[in-house]
């Protein structure tokens, strides 16, 4: 009789290897060219990259570089004049109409005359949620931003942070996969920004979301970020993007660490390093 085992594997049991998942947010060789009275304004140049699913990227560089640019592009409030992006395997445009992300500006943007809940159900209403599934919406964005209760508030009488975490809210109230975040916290004070730094990592941690935010501080970067872009003066190019090797988890006090500094440090030669670009 015989004996032998076969070790030859039958290919119809072989795994297949995994299929990497498509980029959420890809651009290639995106220039963009604001026509003016004084002549042509190059504001971005070359600019490659690639955002994955949950990523949090930050983008930082001197004013001016383009940053606000390059997050409008990929919301289709700019076009560019070369060069392509996609988002969801979109365009920026389709991406929209789908609904595919949330957007927050620099200022809150909300209605003085409506309540906090009214503004933001305000998408809602326009997209034709129901009135039980706006009220419903509503609700769960204010327990993620810790408003619950202050739903029948004005905006002048919520805090500027306050308001931030509305803004917030308001672009959340659709759930978009993709949040894109103009330097939502630039004008608030130092210790109101570090407590909402530390509730958008809690948000994000809860939802999973993929994020796009622009910064102007080298430490608010550091501390929210899976990677950061570091742009050059005008016309913005990509100068580096640096993987953050900090854990997912971030107590405030992660800032006095060897590894954030040295990571903060890397930002800021390579901001420095930038500057070579002028023109």
């Amino acid at each position: 009789m015989n004996t032998e085992t076969s070790t030859q594997t039958d290919p119809s049991h072989v795994a297949a290897p995994p299929v990497a998942a498509p980029p959420v947010i890809e651009a290639r060789g995106v220039d963009l060219t604001f026509q003016t009275n004084d002549g042509p304004v190059h504001a971005l140049k070359d600019v490659n990259l690639t955002i994955n699913k949950g990523d949090f990227v930050s983008f930082i560089g001197p004013s001016g570089c383009g940053k606000t640019t390059f997050l409008r592009v990929m919301a289709a409030l700019e076009q560019p004049t070369g060069g392509t992006v996609t988002v969801n395997g979109m365009t920026p445009d389709e991406a929209r109409r789908n609904r595919a992300y949330g957007y927050v500006f620099q200022a809150a943007g909300l209605y003085p005359w409506r309540t906090i809940a009214k503004n933001i159900m305000l998408p809602l209403e326009i997209m034709g949620y129901s009135r039980a599934q706006r009220e419903e919406r509503v609700q769960k964005v204010l327990q993620l931003v810790d408003l619950e209760g202050f739903g029948e508030k004005f905006p002048w009488q919520l805090s500027g942070g306050m308001q931030q975490r509305a803004s917030i809210a308001r672009a959340l109230a659709f759930d978009a996969d993709i949040l894109l975040m103009d330097e939502p916290f630039g004008a608030l004070d130092e210790i109101v920004r570090d407590h909402l730094n530390e509730q958008l990592l809690k948000l994000w941690a809860r939802t999973n979301k993929t994020i796009g935010f622009v910064t102007h501080s080298i430490p608010e970067a550091v501390y929210l970020s899976t990677r950061i872009v570091v742009m050059s003066p005008r016309p913005g190019r990509i100068t580096d993007v640096i993987e953050s090797t900090l854990p997912k988890e971030r107590p405030l006090e992660i800032r006095d660490t060897p590894e954030f500094i040295e990571i903060a440090h890397r930002v800021r030669e390579g901001l420095r390093a930038g500057h070579s670009y002028d023109e």
